[in-house]
């Protein structure tokens, strides 16, 4: 009796952590909230087939209950047989068109919303407007992610910047010669594969789709929307995180601008420290200071830290500040294991890691 009691307590605390723990998250880290037009969509297809669920769950719970108790065993009518309705065709045409029916409702919703969603013939349109239509080069990385705008010739990472109320248009890659990835906005929509050694330039074994971001949920966001990698890829897969910045059209053109006028430079004796240091430890081979990176993305094998110190976070996920930001140059394993920083540079002091961190934190495009 003990141990059935300490079962049920047990099955009692995991169902209630389940319900606490479903619950957890960050803002608009979640497909219930959603702010744009693909995630519109999904969202009405889910609930759609949340309520058609539920309305079978219901009729057959009834139904259940009903036979439960009319049928049941009942003193002096054992020997008693209910009428039979084995071969009833009436019954068996009503089981049968009823889930056809359900299917039908389904099906054509999702089928439209799949066709409507796989609509990115504009991307290859020789006259598309970019100022209408932009497209964005994504690249997922071991764990970053690198963000070309190829209308603009302007490269950054782990802060995407996009237009609201217009399409964007994504193309779809994973690095070369490492494993695949999943491109995510919960808020947004997506959750589409980046295929490994896909090809921008043909276009070949890449994925391709185009979300929508309302203006006025985006202000209701907050300051960004959060991006995901939503297929297991290593150790560091939980912190393969993305930061999204929807602003409106005036203010995406501004940003362009400033990324492609940019150009780096030290303000300061110590920031200055910073800069020959980074050029002598060997990070300028890995990581460009300017979003006019002409390389070709297999090239780039590090981060862009053009506009690094406006970003909002550091290595995607801890905040943005000085102390981070030396805890990470002193020992990255530790913040992210498995990125491809650990142990390609020596070690720094602390007045390296001083001067470093005050030229990084100087790269910035709004000064410019």
């Amino acid at each position: 009796m003990r141990k059935r009691l300490t079962k049920w307590r047990l099955l009692s605390l995991f169902t209630a952590l389940t319900l606490v723990l479903a619950g957890c998250g960050e803002p608009f880290l979640s497909t219930l909230q959603p702010a744009g037009e693909v995630a519109d969509m999904q969202y009405d297809l889910m609930v759609l087939s949340t309520l058609i669920m539920v309305v079978v769950i219901a009729v057959v719970t009834v139904i259940f209950i009903y036979v439960v108790v009319k049928f049941r065993r009942r003193k002096g009518e054992e020997n008693n047989i209910p009428v039979q309705v084995e071969g009833n065709h009436k019954l068996e045409i009503i089981w049968t068109v009823i889930p056809i029916l359900l299917l039908i409702i389904l099906t054509v919703p999702v089928i439209s919303a799949t066709f409507k969603l796989g609509e990115v013939d504009a991307m290859a349109d020789e006259n598309r407007n970019p100022d209408e239509e932009i497209v964005v080069n994504v690249t997922a990385n071991l764990y970053w992610w690198e963000f070309e705008y190829p209308d603009y010739g302007v490269v950054t990472s782990q802060e995407l910047i996009v237009p609201t109320d217009e399409k964007v248009y994504f193309n779809l890659a994973s690095k070369q010669n490492e494993v695949k990835h999943s491109f995510w906005i919960p808020s947004i929509g997506g959750k589409m594969d980046t295929n490994v050694e896909g090809n921008y330039a043909t276009g070949e074994n890449l994925n391709k789709m185009w979300l929508k971001f309302d203006s006025k949920r985006a202000d209701q966001a907050g300051e960004y929307f959060y991006g995901k990698c939503a297929e297991l890829c290593g150790p560091s897969h939980a912190l393969m995180d993305f930061k999204v910045k929807a602003v409106s059209r005036e203010e995406f053109d501004k940003w362009i601008a400033d990324m492609q006028n940019t150009e780096p430079s030290a303000t300061t004796d110590l920031a200055q420290q910073g800069e020959q240091l980074f050029e002598e430890k060997g990070c300028i081979s890995c990581h460009a200071v300017t979003p006019k990176d002409e390389r070709p993305s297999a090239a780039r094998t590090a981060p862009s830290l053009a506009n690094f110190g406006e970003r909002s976070k550091i290595a995607g996920f801890m905040d943005h500040n000085e102390e981070s930001l030396k805890n990470w140059l002193k020992d990255p394993e530790k913040y992210k294991p498995g990125n491809k920083m650990t142990n390609t540079y020596p070690k720094l002091n602390d007045q390296e890691l001083d001067a470093l961190t005050e030229y990084l934190m100087g790269l910035k495009v709004s000064n410019n």
